[in-house]
C-alpha cells in the first residue's frame, strides 16, 4: 500500500497541475470581484530587529536567511546557533534531535505557531521531519520565551524552540498569492512544492503548502579502523515524504486574531544503522502517519489579553527489521499515541510598570502498541503558571512559578506514582545607560524533565519508579549593539556564561544480557559553559551589503557522580568542548553569495574517555548562491548550494558516517 501511495508520480504531475490551474481561476474570479481602489503600498527597509535586548538569551533565523545557511530542515538551521548540539545520525532522511547546553534532548521544548508539539513515547522531537517550505521563523529561547502571556508549558522545559509559520500577508489588489518550488540535487533527492495563499474576504485568509520529498539517500563514505582506507555505499537511506498544511486566520482588527490549521505527514524511511565492518547491509524500516490539528484564538482588550489554544495529535509509527534474531525472526513493531491538549493564558497590565499573567494548561495522552503485554498508560497532564513582568527605569524583572501534576493509569500492572512538583523562575535585565546599545541579563531556573512512557514501561527496560530528572540552571550574560548611520550598519556582541547542574540523570544500564536494560535515576553531571555572538554589516560599497555573524560554545559537561567512579571528571558522551559556527555573505539586490561553516571539536561516545572512545572533531564547509529575477512581473528565485565543500569525513555519532560533498538546486516562482 505504501509502495503504491508514493510510485505515483505521473499522478502527482497531474494533480499538481490541477491545483495550479484551480488557483489561476480562482485568482482571475477574485480580480473580477473586488473592484475596490487601494493605494501601492510603500516598502520601508531597515535593519531586522535586535534579539540582544530580550531578558532571556535567545537566537533567531529567518526565513529568508535559510538558503544563506544551507538549511534544508530545522536541524541544518540550529547548527549555526551557539550552545546547540546536533545528534544526526546520517543521511538525508536520519533522525535528528538537538540538545541544549548538554542538558539532551528531552529538556528542549519545541513550540509551533505557539502550541505545543509532544512526543510522550520517547520526549525526543525528530526535527528532521519539520520541512522549512512554511516557517518564517526559528527561535531558540533558554530558560523561557521573554513574553509572560504564554501557554504554561512553554515554562516547562529547560530551553524552548519557538517555530513560526508563514502568515498570509494579502489585501484587496493581490487577494491571491502562489509559490511553486521545485528542489533537486545529490543522492537523487526530487522535492516539488506547492504554496497557494487567498484572501476570502477582508476578515479570512487561506494557506494551503503541499510538499513532497523523495531520495534513494545512497553516498559513499571511507571505512576507518580496519586497517584500509577504502569506499563504501550507505544504503537504504531513502525517504519518501508527503506533507500536507491547510490552515485559515481571522483578523478582525489589531485586538482579535483566530488560526485553524490542520496538517498531515506521512513519511516512508529505511534506516542505515551503524556501520559495521564487513557487514554494510542493513534493512530496517520506519514507517510515520502524523496528523494534528489546532485552533488558536489571541484576544486583547483595554489592559487584558487573553489567549486559548487547543490541539489533537495522532502519530502512528510503525518500525520493522526483519532480520532481527529472536524467535520470530524479526522486530515488528507499532505503536499509536494521541494527545488532547487544550491551554488558556491571561495578561493584565495592571500598570505601566507592572503585568501579570496565569495559564492553566490540561493534556490527555496515550499510547498503545502491538508488543505483547504492554501496559497502556494514559498520562493526564495539569499545568498551572503564574508570570509577572515589573520594568522600573532601565530595570526589568520576569518570575515565573509553575506548578505541575502528573497522573497516570495502565491497563497492565501498577503505574508510575502521581507527581506534584513546582518549579521556579527567575529573570531580570539591568540597562546601565541610557541609551540601550549595552544591556546586562541573569537567570535562574529550577525544572525538570518527566520519564517518557519508554522510560516507564517499555517491556524489558522500563522503570515505573523512576523519578524525574532535575536541572537546575545559572546563567549571567551581557549584550552591546550600536547601530550607525554610514557605511557600517551595526555591530551586535553577545556573551552568556552558564552553569546548570543535572541531578538523578535517567540512564539506562545492561541487566543479565545485552537484551534486558534497566532505567535507573544515577549520577549529576556539571555543566559549565560560554556562549559568544558577533554580527556585523556593512555596506560594501554602493548597494551591496556585506554581513558576518559568529558563534562560539566552550563546554565542560562533567560527570561528579562518584569520586571513585572511573568516568569522575570525564566529559559526558557526545558533547564537543568546543563548537564554532561562521556565517558570511554579500548581498546585492539581485544576487547573493554566502559561505557557511562549522567547527565541532573531539569528544567521546561513551562516559569513559579513553583513546579508544575518541570521536574526531571536524570542520564542514558549505558554499550557497541566490539569484532573483522578474519575468512577467511574477519573482523568480533561484539559488544553488554546494554542501561540504571540502569532502570532510565525518560524523556526529560513533559509526553514523555523514555525506561527503553534495549539491542542491532550488528555484522558486511566486505569483
Amino acid at each position: 500500500m505504501v509502495n503504491y501511495f508514493f510510485d505515483c508520480s505521473s499522478r502527482l504531475r497531474g494533480w499538481l497541475f490541477l491545483v495550479v490551474g484551480c488557483i489561476f481561476s480562482a485568482q482571475s474570479v477574485t480580480a473580477q470581484l473586488d473592484s475596490t481602489q487601494q493605494l501601492k503600498a510603500v516598502t520601508v527597509t531597515g535593519n531586522v530587529a535586535s534579539d540582544a535586548s530580550r531578558i532571556t538569551p535567545s537566537q533567531t533565523v529567518r526565513g529568508g536567511d535559510f538558503k544563506k545557511l544551507s538549511a534544508y530542515n530545522i536541524a541544518d538551521a540550529l547548527r549555526n546557533f551557539s550552545g546547540v548540539n546536533i545528534k544526526d545520525y546520517g543521511g538525508i532522511g536520519g533522525l535528528k534531535t538537538v540538545s541544549v547546553r548538554s542538558l539532551g534532548a528531552n529538556h528542549t521544548g519545541v513550540q509551533y505557531d505557539g502550541v505545543p508539539v509532544n512526543d510522550m513515547q520517547n520526549g525526543q522531537i525528530d526535527l528532521g521531519k519539520i520541512s522549512l517550505d512554511n516557517v518564517e521563523s526559528i527561535t531558540l529561547f533558554n530558560g523561557q520565551p521573554g513574553e509572560i502571556c504564554q501557554p504554561a508549558q512553554s515554562f516547562a522545559s529547560a530551553s524552548i524552540l519557538v517555530i513560526n509559520s508563514l502568515a498570509p500577508r494579502l489585501d484587496s489588489l493581490k487577494p491571491t498569492k502562489i509559490k511553486i518550488g521545485f528542489t533537486t540535487g545529490s543522492f537523487g533527492l526530487v522535492h516539488p512544492t506547492v504554496q497557494w495563499q487567498q484572501r476570502l474576504n477582508s476578515r479570512w485568509a487561506m494557506r494551503f503548502t503541499n510538499h513532497f520529498q523523495q531520495a534513494h539517500g545512497r553516498y559513499s563514505y571511507k571505512v576507518k579502523g580496519d586497517g584500509s582506507d577504502t569506499l563504501a555505499t550507505r544504503t537504504n537511506a531513502f525517504v519518501k515524504t508527503l506533507q500536507q498544511d491547510l490552515a485559515f486566520f481571522y483578523q478582525k482588527n489589531d485586538s482579535t486574531r483566530f488560526t485553524l490549521r490542520t496538517n498531515y505527514h506521512h513519511s516512508d524511511r529505511g534506516l542505515p544503522g551503524a556501520v559495521v565492518f564487513y557487514n554494510p547491509y542493513t534493512n530496517q524500516h520506519l514507517w510515520n502517519r502524523d496528523f494534528f490539528s489546532q485552533a488558536s484564538c489571541d484576544h486583547r482588550w483595554s489592559r487584558f489579553r487573553f489567549l486559548l489554544h487547543g490541539k489533537y495529535t495522532h502519530n502512528y509509527t510503525r518500525y520493522l527489521d526483519p532480520d532481527y534474531l529472536n524467535s520470530e525472526g524479526k522486530l515488528d513493531q507499532r505503536y499509536k499515541q494521541q494527545q488532547f491538549y487544550t491551554t488558556a493564558s491571561i495578561a493584565w497590565q495592571a500598570r505601566k510598570w507592572l503585568e501579570l499573567a496565569y495559564s492553566s494548561d490540561f493534556s490527555l495522552s496515550t499510547l498503545s502498541t502491538s508488543m505483547y503485554g504492554f501496559a497502556y498508560p494514559k498520562r493526564f497532564t495539569y499545568l498551572h503558571a503564574a508570570s509577572t513582568r515589573i520594568q522600573l527605569n532601565r530595570v526589568q524583572i520576569q518570575c515565573t512559578l509553575l506548578n505541575t501534576h502528573i497522573h497516570e493509569t495502565v491497563k497492565l500492572g501498577d503505574a508510575a506514582s502521581d507527581r506534584t512538583i513546582w518549579s521556579p523562575t527567575i529573570l531580570a535585565t539591568y540597562q546601565p545607560f541610557i541609551s540601550d546599545d549595552l544591556l546586562l541579563r541573569i537567570f535562574y531556573k529550577d525544572i525538570f524533565r518527566a520519564p517518557t512512557f519508554n522510560d516507564l514501561y517499555y517491556a524489558r527496560s522500563g522503570n515505573r519508579s523512576l523519578q524525574p530528572e532535575w536541572a537546575k540552571q545559572y546563567n549571567i550574560g551581557i549584550t552591546w549593539r550600536k547601530d550607525f548611520l554610514n557605511a557600517l550598519d551595526f555591530i551586535q556582541f553577545t556573551t552568556d556564561v552558564y552553569y546548570n547542574v543535572v541531578k538523578d540523570k535517567i540512564i539506562a544500564v545492561p541487566n543479565k544480557d545485552l537484551f534486558s536494560w534497566t532505567m535507573l535515576n544515577l549520577g549529576q553531571v556539571d555543566i559549565r559553559g560560554i556562549d559568544v555572538t558577533a554580527k556585523a554589516q556593512v555596506r560594501a560599497f554602493g548597494k551591496t551589503k556585506a554581513i558576518t555573524t559568529v558563534n562560539y560554545t566552550f563546554q565542560e559537561a562533567l560527570d561528579v557522580t562518584d569520586r571513585l567512579s572511573s568516568v569522575y571528571l570525564d566529559q559526558i558522551p557526545y558533547t564537543p568542548k568546543h563548537s564554532m559556527a561562521l556565517n558570511a555573505g554579500l548581498d546585492h539586490q539581485k544576487w547573493g553569495i554566502y559561505l557557511n561553516q562549522t567547527y565541532s571539536s573531539y569528544r567521546y561516545y561513551l562516559s569513559e574517555n579513553l583513546p579508544e572512545h575518541y570521536v574526531p572533531g571536524f570542520f564542514v564547509t558549505d558554499l550557497s548562491g541566490q539569484y532573483r529575477f522578474k519575468l512577467a512581473r511574477n519573482t523568480i528565485s533561484t539559488s544553488l548550494e554546494i554542501n561540504n565543500l571540502f569532502g570532510t569525513d565525518y560524523a556526529f555519532i560513533r559509526s553514523f558516517p555523514m555525506p561527503g560533498r553534495s549539491y542542491r538546486f532550488s528555484i522558486q516562482i511566486s505569483i
